[in-house]
């Protein structure tokens, strides 16, 4: 257990170093902040802090800076919860109800908001598409061999798929064909359609049976699809910005992290997909290259259900307060347009 004098002195430190990135003497933390004690017994409660493993001294000559262990014991027991001021989160419902009606464009909008925001990397992921329901489907004609299936899912979701024709069908056919598929989506998905519908499907519209077969299992594909959310990131260009990234070799290391979308995934399913806002600092998390950041996360649900994540990545030394705020908000305004407002 840590006294009071102890907390004081590490928040006091942790709060120093996300404001400048330079380590904090016991001279500096007894002139800036009112802690009512000498520099030499801060001095004395560094060293036990260092000790716990709690701050760390970076050079011999310099003062201290948090380790992974102190940031940890801070956003645990000594980070405030603050507000999101309104005219930022004005900012971020306006860029969520404004792209209402397409996931792909609300997580990408999302993501360069928040970049834009905090100056650190923001990452945002649909929802999956396995599981869910979809909602709508249109055929659109590309060329004399080819069609545009457009799936749209109950969670806003929409793919795009190019199928093959050897003799496409004209727009009026493709409508109706259209029509036809609509009202039996949920046997689409479901066991299939028996050789009865597909005649039927084939009478009423004017289509091929064989190009009508290839519609259904396209549709099937999609919602049968294991991994294929679509991951956003924004903002990677902040990280060489930051000084702890100023050797380039480490930045373009972890540039070169965040373009492979498995390290994305791996990131978002850091902790698990547990309800609320969760903080994975430093060396916690499962990507090497990128033990010196830290990630903020929260699912957004639909049906009750964790659908997606959005994310913020940033050096140890971020602004957890600040980034929190900001996530609860997203999710918040998400959860809403997806119609479960419990998060």
């Amino acid at each position: 257990m840590l006294g009071d004098r102890k907390l004081r002195i590490l928040e006091a430190i942790i709060n120093d170093y996300i404001l400048t990135a330079e380590p904090i003497g016991s001279r500096t933390i007894a002139k800036k902040y009112n802690i009512g004690i000498s520099s030499a017994t801060i001095r004395n409660e560094m060293s036990d802090l260092e000790e716990m493993g709690l701050i760390i001294q970076p050079h011999a000559s310099a003062g201290r800076i948090p380790s992974d262990k102190g940031y940890r014991l801070y956003v645990d027991a000594l980070m405030e919860s603050r507000d999101l001021p309104k005219e930022q989160a004005d900012i971020i419902y306006e860029v969520i109800f404004g792209n209402i009606n397409r996931i792909d464009y609300l997580m990408r909008e999302t993501a360069r908001a928040v970049s834009a925001m905090t100056n650190y990397v923001a990452i945002a992921a649909e929802p999956t598409i396995s599981g869910t329901n979809i909602r709508h489907t249109q055929l659109v004609p590309i060329d004399s061999s080819s069609v545009l299936l457009v799936v749209i899912t109950d969670a806003k979701a929409v793919r795009n798929l190019v199928l093959a024709a050897r003799d496409a069908p004209c727009a009026e056919v493709l409508a109706k064909l259209s029509e036809g598929v609509n009202e039996r989506l949920a046997e689409i998905t479901g066991a299939g359609l028996p050789p009865g519908v597909i005649a039927e499907l084939a009478a009423k519209s004017g289509a091929d049976e064989a190009f009508i077969i290839t519609v259904a299992e396209s549709v099937r594909s999609v919602v049968a699809a294991e991994d294929d959310r679509r991951v956003y990131l924004s903002g990677v260009k902040n990280i060489l910005a930051l000084p702890e990234f100023s050797d380039l070799d480490r930045a373009r290391a972890i540039v070169s992290a965040l373009d492979e979308r498995s390290t994305l995934i791996t990131l978002l399913e850091s902790g698990g997909g547990e309800v609320g806002t969760r903080i994975i600092i430093g060396s916690e998390n499962g990507v090497d290259h990128m033990r010196g950041l830290s990630l903020i996360k929260a699912n957004y649900r639909r049906g009750g259900k964790p659908a997606g994540v959005i994310g913020i990545i940033g050096p140890t030394r971020m602004d957890y307060p600040m980034a929190v705020a900001i996530l609860r908000t997203i999710v918040q305004g998400i959860n809403e347009i997806l119609g479960d407002d419990r998060g």
